[in-house]
């Protein structure tokens, strides 16, 4: 009896530890995406990119509206909502850095998705990363995590009225 409670205690506290780690990873590994967003749970996007009018996103019933009243290219605004979750190097004190040396006075791109304001920079002096500033901390992100620019009119966009 004495060695099934103690054999009890070992699986439980293994059991234990396992939970505590795996808690400890996920928390780790949410401190180093560039929000704490859920793309799929975010539902208003504005974007501002130099050269580029703005683009505004709601999603309504699943579905990527402009305007509030147009369809949008869904592929567009679940592109720039991916982006709260882009995976983030390092993070850094706002104050550590010329923001305009960085190419954040002004930004090249801002995004804000649910109210939380992401402005993106230039090229990082080394590597493949770019600048993006969240609040008041800047991290180091992939390159590619600029949004890119909207569809010009010559390639239509397929937006029409919602139903």
């Amino acid at each position: 009896m004495r060695t099934r409670l103690i054999g009890l205690l070992v699986v439980l506290a293994l059991i234990v530890a396992v939970a505590w780690q795996w808690r400890a990873d996920e928390s780790d590994a949410r401190a180093h995406l560039l929000t704490a967003l859920d793309p799929d749970t975010v539902s208003h996007v504005e974007l501002t990119l130099k050269g580029s009018p703005a683009q505004r996103f709601e999603r309504h019933d699943g579905q990527w509206l402009t305007d509030g009243t147009r369809i949008a290219d869904q592929g567009r605004a679940d592109e720039l909502a991916s982006l709260a979750a882009t995976p983030v190097a390092t993070w850094n004190p706002a104050s550590t850095f010329d923001e305009a040396k960085i190419g954040l006075a002004p930004p090249v791109a801002v995004l804000v998705l649910d109210g939380v304001r992401v402005e993106f920079g230039e090229m990082a002096a080394l590597g493949k990363q770019r600048y993006a500033k969240v609040g008041d901390r800047i991290a180091f992100v992939p390159a590619q995590a600029l949004p890119r620019a909207p569809r010009t009119a010559s390639l239509p966009t397929h937006d029409s009225p919602a139903p």
